[in-house]
């Protein structure tokens, strides 16, 4: 499995940061992954409006938490 990993931080405590992950389709190559990463980055920004991504990349074989 290949999934978008979002190294992200509070926007009210930056000192606070977190790993998240969105995991893509099996299918994917890690290519793909940083060509249509951007579309998934924006919409977990815009649903988790307290946070901010400081930076993404594409990871393969790990497990998803999101």
């Amino acid at each position: 499995m290949i999934a978008i990993v979002l190294s992200t931080c509070l926007i009210s405590n930056p000192a606070v940061c977190r790993e998240q992950t969105i995991p893509l389709s099996s299918e994917i190559s890690a290519i793909q992954c940083m060509k249509f990463a951007a579309p998934h980055v924006a919409q977990w920004s815009e649903e988790h409006p307290r946070w901010r991504v400081v930076r993404w990349r594409c990871r393969q074989g790990i497990q998803h938490d999101i």
